[in-house]
């Protein structure tokens, strides 16, 4: 018998021989014991592989655990397959007309299911069980090639009509699906090699579903508290409505649209739509004849400028007179800003501003005091005053964007009644299919990719690789105050990521192979692939969306 090729792998610097052919899972197995938890993919030369693969070259590998943001991905994937096919051996196939992931809510998945059966504690007790019994048995979870024909006839049998009408838009010609003791599924992402990685879930009823517990990227092995924003998922579920009423919950219903010629139709839809939720909210407004500041508060690339503009052209239509101000003009000087943990000016926390005197301007103003507002020089770091003179009269309201707007530390000495304060975020409801869901930060992150693009001259490699620090400073400063919002603005768009694909495409392909955010980059690219393009030609100039592709009229 003629003796195997070693291939050399090298491991944190360090080179080790295995046999051509062998599987990542087994040179995984001799590196666990130095992880807390399990290794659940391989980075082979900045390409993620998963277990079931075999050595075929020389190379290096680092493990990626749940510990890092595409194992925990995988992780979750994994957990929602093994949900299924338990939530289906127990109710029975032919029996759910519809189960489907809506979108993450607190550490959680969010799922609806409609069929011959009554969702009740009992039977999410068997589904667990079941998942349980599943898990026990270190099922494998197999993937395979097949022609996209056949996927798609295969998929309708089963009566996943999404998934058939999703791969119908797909140009290539082979598509990988994933079986589970008989059950085929279509994901986009990787998977665990069997389902005895998968130990740590649980099932809960939620409101009109339930929820699908799951652990956290910093503790992978407990389950993430689940504390809902009831706003937010009151404000995702209109959005769902919304989606369903316009024929455009999924990526396939949208591309439908599209490829039929409705794309117009649907853009102006949904502009008006907003437009009518901006004016309600203006009307709300106007009729707490106390309200003299207007808080607006959202994470990154949520649309806060144009939001802030249409809501002050909304006000205006109610006889109001509202007043721009930007706490950035507030920030403390730079000799002042705090530093964080690596040395380095931390301007998203509560320190960077200069509480005291934006409190004392605020109070002033609302005592009809004529008050000099500050100009910050973000070049010399320091706040200046340049005679720009304000005084609140009858029918004058202020209209303040910033970080800290929702934090009652921020405006401590401003009375309640005088505060009007709305969250504003992008909270997608639009997913691939039913099983495959859209992470709201990626619509952000698309839409930051481009605006920095346009705007700053950044690479999709730099926005890239600054996002995380972006998300642990709103995890800090914005999501921990979103419930104390008078009203939430959802400024996501169902068409976005359609018209986004042009823009975007191009930058991400720039990421170069091998640094560390090659990975995110194909991921966006592969997410993108399922889209069909439109053009920006029919949008609005009002449209939230120009503030990143640009051509809008409003004017920061």
């Amino acid at each position: 018998m003629e003796e195997k090729k070693l291939i050399k792998v090298t491991v944190d610097g360090k080179t080790y021989e295995y046999p051509d052919g062998t599987s990542y899972r087994t040179v995984a197995a001799d590196f666990q014991d130095r992880f807390p938890c399990d290794i659940l993919l391989v980075n082979r030369d900045g390409k993620l592989c998963e277990l079931h693969k075999l050595l075929d070259r020389d190379c290096s590998l680092r493990m990626v655990t749940a510990k890092d943001i595409p194992g925990i991905q995988t992780y979750e994937r994994s957990a929602v397959f093994l949900m299924l096919k338990a939530f289906y051996d127990v109710v029975g196939q032919d029996n759910v007309e519809r189960l489907s992931l809506e979108y993450s809510l607190s550490r959680s998945l969010f799922m609806r299911a409609q069929g011959n059966f009554t969702l009740d504690a009992g039977l999410l007790a068997k589904v667990e069980g079941r998942m349980r019994e599943l898990s026990n048995q270190a099922l494998p979870i197999e993937k395979r090639s097949i022609n996209t024909d056949d996927a798609m006839e295969l998929f309708r049998k089963e009566r996943l009509f999404h998934k058939a009408r999703l791969l119908s838009f797909r140009v290539n010609s082979h598509v990988n699906v994933y079986s589970l003791d008989g059950f085929v599924d279509y994901f986009y992402g990787y998977m665990v090699p069997d389902t005895g990685y998968i130990r740590c879930f649980a099932l809960e009823l939620f409101e009109d579903g339930f929820i699908l517990r799951l652990p956290t990227l910093k503790d992978p092995d407990h389950l993430g508290e689940f504390r809902p924003s009831m706003k937010v998922f009151r404000a995702l579920s209109e959005s769902s409505l919304h989606a369903k009423a316009l024929d455009a919950s999924n990526v396939a219903d949208l591309n439908t649209a599209i490829s039929r010629g409705g794309a117009t139709s649907l853009i102006l839809t949904y502009e008006a739509m907003m437009e009518k939720k901006i004016g309600d909210i203006a009307a709300e407004i106007a009729a707490r004849k106390e309200v003299r500041f207007v808080m607006i508060a959202g994470p990154s690339s949520s649309g806060k400028t144009t939001f802030s503009h249409r809501l002050s052209t909304q006000l205006r239509a109610c006889g109001l007179r509202p007043h721009a101000i930007a706490t950035d003009n507030y920030f403390v000087n730079r000799d002042r800003t705090p530093r964080d943990e690596n040395g380095n000016y931390d301007f998203e926390g509560l320190g960077a501003m200069d509480v005291e005197q934006f409190n004392t301007d605020m109070v002033r103003l609302l005592n009809g005091e004529t008050v000099e507002m500050p100009t910050y020089n973000f070049k010399k770091g320091q706040r200046e005053y340049n005679g720009n003179f304000l005084t609140l009269g009858d029918g004058d309201v202020l209209v303040i964007e910033g970080i800290h707007c929702l934090n009652d530390q921020f405006t401590y000495a401003l009375p309640k009644e005088s505060k009007y304060r709305i969250y504003i975020s992008c909270l997608t409801t639009l997913n691939v299919d039913d099983h495959n869901r859209i992470p709201t930060t990626d619509a952000r992150l698309l839409r930051r990719i481009e605006r920095d693009a346009r705007t700053r001259g950044y690479s999709a490699q730099a926005t890239i690789k600054m996002w995380p620090s972006v998300r642990r400073g709103e995890e800090n400063n914005i999501f921990p105050f979103q419930d104390s919002a008078d009203t939430i603005f959802n400024s996501s768009l169902i068409y976005e990521t359609a018209l986004l694909k042009p823009y975007v495409q191009p930058l991400l392909f720039g990421v170069p192979r091998g640094s560390e955010e090659y990975i995110e980059a194909k991921r966006l690219l592969k997410f993108l692939n399922y889209f069909l393009p439109i053009p920006a030609d029919d949008v609005p100039k009002t449209s939230l969306i120009r503030e990143f592709i640009g051509g809008g009229c409003y004017h920061s």
